[in-house]
Parts: structure tokens; sequence; C-alpha cells
């Protein structure tokens, strides 16, 4: 180094800012950052004993990275070489490692290369360095702001212990503030400086974790101010905020504190804090951030956060991105207020996400068509029947009626779980139950059918019409009402004890749960299909409230209820549908169904009266069809050995009063829905019955006018009825039996 090299340096020295001044040069200066450079800790051990292996130093500006590096080149016995990212290249990157081989070879010494603002460097700069990082040509430290398992390569990343460096904390900056007036060779120590306690403390606050900002403000200030008639110089509140008028909050738009803000902001939001919601917010603004990308954000957030408790939230936050658009800042702020504190406030639901669940179910079930009732009539429903069997909603009651809209693969299949927030909670009552009404309908669309007497289950429409089972009968309406007639009879309370004799898909145990809240509900499967049904719509709700499920049939409920709720069980309301219609036993079931009831305790049944169901010789379309037919539907409703038919709600009346210590009460009611009707349901009347059952409708006709005269009716009856819509009349007993 000649002289005039050295004069430069005693000039850069003697005039560099006090930042740079006051650097530790030792371990024992260093200030903060304990977790990795205190006593004992990792990185500190591999400095002092100078067995340091490649590191990445990862914070924010003003946090001693560059300051551990300088120590680490004190202290070291390697060759210390240092560069800068942002103005170094490939170039640089070359000459430093043939540097570190040729010092390796020639003096068998180590190579610490010190690379700042690393994340600066482009994969081909990154890349220059790893296979040298890798064979120990050289030691890298590096430097970076950014995360670097984002923004470095991860094969350097892989090869470099990762420390990260965090703000400093108020104490710490005031001992960097101390160290710089109490040293006289690098800093003040010399000079007669006083700082008042309260200027100290704004300096640190507003330097926010920076001990550069603090030492610059602090150099200002005291460069700035003339002394007193003393020659002291006196740093006060009013000095200190002069010289920190205004911090630049760490921000890149492009970087981690970019992330991480927006991130604090949105959580700080979906937890309904308005206080941080406007806090990072303000931090944003301040920092420059585009208003529009946070409208952006919080119009996402008002659907995947507030969602449908707050359906108006969307359009809060819509409004207000207008309402800026023609304003502009700074008055647009106060929309931007307006939006956060509006969300931050709203009630919460996520349930938008079941639209990931359904795309979810879309990339994994197979495919399936759509149900033949659902497609395009428009275009060929003559030639492939697209569209027959859709029931057109407007036509029904309340605007509903139960029908298949899923594929078939994936009936029963639940997305949607509304919240009990805000406005949501108004309408997961109704969604919930018009969904058990449908499932139900589905899954046993059991119209106790007065022609044949028997109570069918969903599965024998056939392959080629399996969506029939959602829309004989327009179940879904009907199971509604007659719902709601079970409960207006029921008395069941809050802390009622209540039992479901077969819960089918849960039309009635779930309603019963909402009602029973305090109390608990039991509720019988009679196979595996309804045990696992309970169980899944169940499983949405919470644990204490959600039916018990007993695995039983009939004839085995009272023995596997005792031993299941224990043997002293006693029930303060049952509940059943379409439980007896059909037994033969009807008074001894219900005899034995009452020993469950308590004192005081009520069994309420609804029992489809098949006796006074629709007769199909009273169809307009059917009226003018051959006498036979009426007669035939006579002798079937009137057949004495069938106990669906055998029995009027005066004869149970009369059968059930004769039990001892109860009270009775039947009434009935018609109910009427629009039915559709399917050329399946034609010819399930008229097969052939089995050994053992009641004859059909079709076997009736057949011993009246013979085979070929049924054959007609049946012909008839499917140019008349097949795909129309018929009123259709079902009649419902309601059986209130009372424990005196």
């Amino acid at each position: 180094m000649d002289a005039f090299e050295r004069h430069r340096d005693e000039m850069l020295k003697k005039n560099a800012p006090l930042a740079d001044r006051m650097r530790p040069r030792t371990l024992e200066e260093f200030v903060g950052q304990e977790h990795i450079v205190g006593p004992g800790r990792l990185l500190r051990r591999a400095i002092q004993i100078d067995q340091l292996s490649s590191v990445i130093l990862y914070g924010p500006p003003g946090t001693g990275k560059t300051t551990l590096a300088r120590i680490i080149a004190n202290t070291t016995k390697a060759q210390f070489l240092s560069m800068n990212a942002v103005l170094a290249g490939v170039k640089e990157i070359r000459d430093a490692i043939d540097t570190a081989q040729k010092t390796l070879s020639l003096y068998s010494r180590r190579t610490i290369l010190f690379i700042d603002e690393v994340h600066r460097f482009n994969k081909a700069q990154q890349d220059a360095l790893l296979p040298h990082v890798e064979n120990g040509t050289i030691i890298l430290i590096g430097a970076t702001t950014e995360n670097p398992y984002f923004e470095v390569n991860k094969a350097l990343v892989s090869r470099s212990r990762i420390f990260q460096l965090k703000q400093l904390g108020e104490e710490d900056l005031k001992a960097v503030a101390r160290q710089a007036l109490s040293d006289p060779e690098r800093g003040y120590g010399a000079r007669n400086v006083a700082i008042d306690d309260d200027a100290l403390e704004h300096l640190v606050r507003v330097a926010a974790g920076d001990a550069r900002g603090v030492l610059n403000a602090l150099e200002l200030a005291v460069e700035t101010t003339q002394p007193l008639a003393d020659g002291t110089i006196r740093i006060t509140r009013a000095v200190a905020e002069e010289s920190i008028q205004q911090r630049a909050v760490l921000y890149d738009k492009d970087g981690d504190a970019h992330y991480d803000t927006i991130s604090a902001f949105i959580k700080s939001v979906r937890g309904s804090d308005p206080d941080a919601a406007l806090y990072w917010m303000a931090k944003m603004i301040y920092a420059g951030e585009d208003p529009r990308f946070i409208f952006r954000r919080m119009m996402i957030l008002a659907c995947e956060d507030v969602g449908m408790a707050d359906p108006a939230a969307l359009g809060v936050v819509v409004s207000a991105a207008q309402a800026f658009d023609y304003v502009g800042l700074p008055e647009g702020r106060y929309h931007l207020a307006h939006a956060c504190l509006y969300l931050a406030t709203a009630p919460k639901s996520n349930s938008s996400m079941a639209f990931f669940d359904a795309l979810d179910a879309v990339s994994k079930e197979a495919a399936d068509d759509v149900p033949l009732h659902l497609r395009d009539a428009s275009r060929d429903d003559a030639g492939f029947g697209h569209g027959k069997g859709y029931l057109y909603p407007h036509a029904y009651r309340d605007h509903w009626v139960a029908q298949q809209y899923l594929p078939q693969a994936l009936q029963g299949r639940l997305f949607y779980d509304p919240s009990r927030q805000g406005y949501e909670k108004n309408i997961r009552l109704e969604v919930m139950r018009r969904r058990e009404a449908q499932i139900e309908a589905m899954a046993h669309t059991e119209t106790s059918d007065a022609l044949d007497g028997t109570e069918r289950g969903a599965g024998q429409g056939g392959a080629g019409e399996r969506w029939m089972k959602r829309t004989l009968g327009a179940a879904g309406g009907m199971l509604e009402r007659v719902r709601d007639r079970i409960f207006e009879l029921a008395p069941i309370r809050r802390d009622s004890l209540v039992l479901d004799l077969h819960g089918r898909s849960g039309l009635l145990a779930f309603e019963a749960a909402r009602r029973a809240a305090d109390g608990g509900v039991w509720v019988v499967a009679y196979d595996d299909k309804e045990e696992e049904t309970l169980n899944t719509m169940g499983s949405r709700l919470d644990a204490l409230r959600r039916p018990l499920v007993v695995r039983a049939v009939l004839e085995t409920t009272v023995v596997k209820l005792r031993e299941a709720a224990g043997k002293d069980v006693a029930f303060d309301v049952i509940i059943g549908r379409n439980i007896i219609f059909n037994r033969r036993d009807k008074r001894e079931i219900v005899q034995e169904i009452l020993e469950l009831c308590g004192p005081g305790g009520t069994l309420v049944l609804a029992e489809t009266v098949a006796s006074a169901g629709q007769r199909l010789h009273e169809l307009p379309a059917v009226s003018s069809m051959a006498e036979a037919l009426r007669t035939a539907e006579e002798e079937l409703f009137n057949d004495e050995k069938n106990p669906m038919v055998n029995w009027s709600p005066s004869t149970l009346e009369k059968q059930f009063a004769a039990i001892a210590g109860v009270s009775v009460h039947i009434s009935e009611s018609a109910h009427t829905s629009r039915r559709r009707m399917s050329p399946k349901e034609v010819d399930f009347w008229f097969r052939r019955a089995g050994a053992g059952e009641p004859k059909s409708l079709g076997d009736r006709l057949r011993g009246l006018v013979g085979s070929e005269g049924a054959e007609k009716v049946r012909a008839a009856l499917h140019g008349r009825l097949d795909y129309k819509d018929v009123e259709w009349r079902t009649v419902v007993a309601y059986i209130v039996v009372r424990r005196c």
C-alpha cells in the first residue's frame, strides 16, 4: 500500500458515518442476537474456534449481518474476501475462486467469501459458486434480507446453515446508542454529549429494531446541535424528533416483508381483530402499497372467510373499491378503512371452501353421466328421452321438490356445510332440513304403494332409471309435511330424551337432535347402509348433539336399546314413521315399545293408511278405462289377509286403547302432491307375485279378464301415465299414545 492509498483509507475512516465507525469488531462488542451468538451458541463457538462452515445470515436491515461477517474477518486465520452481489458478476466470482484455490494450494489456508445481498445473484451466478462451496474451496457467508428458502439456490441453501437475525429490541438499541456516546475513539466519548431519556426513547421507538437508523439519527442530532455555554451538546426530545422525523418502513413490494405484512393483515381480519387489521393495512399504505392490491385481497377474503355468514360483505368491499377509484388518495383511505372494519367485524364462515371439496370429487370420482331428467330437452327429448322425469320446482309447495341433481355415484355426498354464524345461521336449518328430506326421499322412496300392498325400496327401478327413486310421489315435499306434523304432536322439550324407531337417513332423528339440544337422541339403524348414513350425517354436528346410533331391527329394538343405553332407560318421547303399517302384530309391537317410555312418556307414529290412498281408476287420465281396473283395485284394497290394507285409523284406535295404562288419540291427514309416473312403476304393478306375497294388481286383473285383457290394460296405462304428472293422494294416520 503506497502513501496515497494509506492517506485515502485514513480519510475514509475519519469521515465514515457513525454507524460504520461504531461497527462492532469483536463478539464482546456485538449487541443483540443472543439466540445465535449468545454464550455457548453454535455460531459463537464456530467463530471463536475458527471452524466456520458455510452460512447464510438472513434478517432485516440493521440487525448485524454485515457486522458479523466483519467480526469473522477479524478473528479468522482464513483468507477473507468480500463482495456485494449488486456490483459483482460471474467474473468477480471466478477471480475470487481462483484466489481461493491458489491460497489453498500455496499456503494451505482456507478462504471465507462474504457476499452481501446474496439474493441479488441470478441463478447462473449462484450456480458458479455451488461446486466450490461443495468441495470446500471456499466457505460462503451470505447476507440477505430476503427469505433464502425462496430467493437463494436450493442446492446452495442445502449446503449452508441458515441463521435468522431478528430486529433488535429497545434495550439493545439503547445499548448501541450508549456505546456510541461513550466510545472516545470511534464515537462521541471525547465530546460532552448528553441525551434526555425521552429523546433516546423516541429514537429507539421510531428506529424500530434498526441499529443503523438509531446511529444515523444520533449522529445527525449531535452534529447539528449547537453546544451550550459550558460546551455540552444536549439532545432533547425536540432535537430527536427533528433528527428522525419519519422512519422508512421495512416493506419490499416483491419480497418477504410484502407477503408477511399482507398475511398478517388477512389473518387479523379473519381473526376479527379490527385494531390489528387497521395497523397492518396502515403499514402497507404508509410504505406505498397500491391500495388496489389491498382491495383485491379484501374481495377474496369477503368470500373466502366471511362468505355466507354475511353475503353483503362482498358488495361492501366492491362498492368501497369503486368509491376509491372515484375519490383517490388521500380521502380514499376512508373507503379502505370502511371495507377493512366491515370485514373484520363481520361474522365469519369459510363454507365456500365446499367448492374445493366438489373439485376434488370431480378429479377423483369415476366419470358419471348427467342424469337423464337433467339433460337438455330442447334438442333430443324425442329420440333419447332427455329431460323426461324432471320435476319443475315452481310447481310445488315452497317452490321445492326432492329430486336427484348429483350424478348417481355421488348420491348422498355432502359438500356444503352451513356455519352457525350470521346470515348463514338463519339458512342452516332450512338447508339441513331439506337435505334430510331429499336424502330420505332418495334413499327410501316408500310411497306405501296402495296398488301392490308393499313397501318398496329405492332400487327396484332398474339401472336404466335409478333416478326414479327420487321422483316417485314427490316424496320429499310430503315427507317434510309429515315430519312437521310429527313434531307438532311430539312434546319434545330442550332436555327430552328421544328415540327414533327407524332412522333411515335421519329425517326425524336430526330434527329431534335440534329440538332436544340439552337432552339426547337415540336412533335405530336397520342395516349397514343406514348406520353409515346416520353416522356420516351426524359427524357434521357437535359430538354431544349428534344422535346415538343403535343397530337393530324392530323386533330387537327394546333389547338392543337396553344393552346400549342401560336397562333402566326411559325415553320421554318415541317417534317413528311407517313402523307398523304393514305389520300383522301392530298392538303387540306398540305395547313392547311403550316399555321404553318413562311415566308420562309419549309415542308418536306417522303411518301410511294404504286403504285410504290413491286409486288409479280415480285419475282423470285413467277414469275412462275398463271397469275391470276398478274391480281389481277394490279387491286389492279389501284384502283382509294383507296387513297393509286390513286396518283403518278407527280400528287401530280400538286396539291400542285396550293397552293398560295408556291414552290414545289417532288423527288422519290427506297429503296431495304432484307425482311423476314412471314406466318401471307400471310394470311393477303388473309383476307376478311370488309365493307367499299378496297378489299384485296385475295378478288380480289377470284373474278377472285373463292375461290378454290384463296386458291391454297395462299397455293403456303406459300410454296414458308414462312420464306424466298426476295429483297423488296419500293418507297418513298420526298415532299418539301416552303412558298415564
